[in-house]
């Protein structure tokens, strides 16, 4: 399902979508439409745009955190132009198995936005580096992510990307066991549980992140 106000964009994703062998269940131009064509029908995967009607500020990604919720098994890929840390955070504090946010304009390659969709489809995690950025930089004087040296650091931000292990250290040209090490020196710094699966790993930092953000 695909949920996007721009029409022109809209229709060229369902156009896209279809030479591309998927069947597109529902096209919609709102949040609210979209629940519902979810709920009629819950599909492998939705296509939410962030600023929808009635505001245009976060309805797709309030959306987004809900489908997740309700329809644990419906994969949610965000496409926007912007990072809304507030629902972005809580969204991959939920689960991030099935969860990913591109933005549009850094959207290169055709073939790069029908990967990650079938990655989130099937139950896989793609984000954007730079989401991952903004949803990480915080300040160094009141943020533990502070203590982390820029190794660990990038180990982290290619952690929350949904790379493995191994994918990081071919990445950083470092072994498997010295990318184990580091993230283990992650978890210590930041008083999080070492725990296994590359997705339990970013959801816990991601929580611990929606802890110290949220503003609600």
């Amino acid at each position: 399902m695909v949920a996007e106000d721009s029409t022109l964009l809209r229709e060229g994703l369902v156009r896209l979508l279809a030479d591309e062998g998927h069947e597109v269940a529902a096209s919609v131009g709102d949040a609210a439409a979209l629940l519902a064509a979810v709920g009629r029908d819950a599909p492998d995967a939705v296509v939410v745009d962030v600023r929808m009607p009635p505001t245009h500020t976060d309805e797709g990604l309030r959306a987004a955190v809900r489908i997740r919720r309700e329809w644990p098994r419906v994969g949610v890929l965000v496409l926007s132009q912007y990072v809304e840390k507030r629902f972005a955070t809580e969204l991959f504090t939920e689960n991030t198995e099935g969860v990913g946010y591109l933005l549009k304009d850094r959207v290169v390659e055709v073939d790069e936005f029908l990967g990650a969709l079938e990655r989130v489809g099937a139950g896989g995690a793609a984000f954007d580096p730079e989401v991952v950025r903004q949803l990480l930089a915080r300040s160094t004087r009141t943020d533990p992510l502070g203590r982390l040296t820029p190794r660990e650091r990038d180990v982290l931000d290619l952690m929350a990307q949904g790379h493995t292990n191994a994918a990081i250290g071919a990445r950083l040209f470092v072994s498997q066991s010295a990318v184990e090490k580091h993230a283990n020196a992650i978890f210590d710094k930041l008083d999080l549980p070492s725990v296994q699966g590359y997705s339990r790993r970013v959801l816990a930092v991601l929580r611990y992140l929606g802890d110290g953000t949220s503003d609600r």
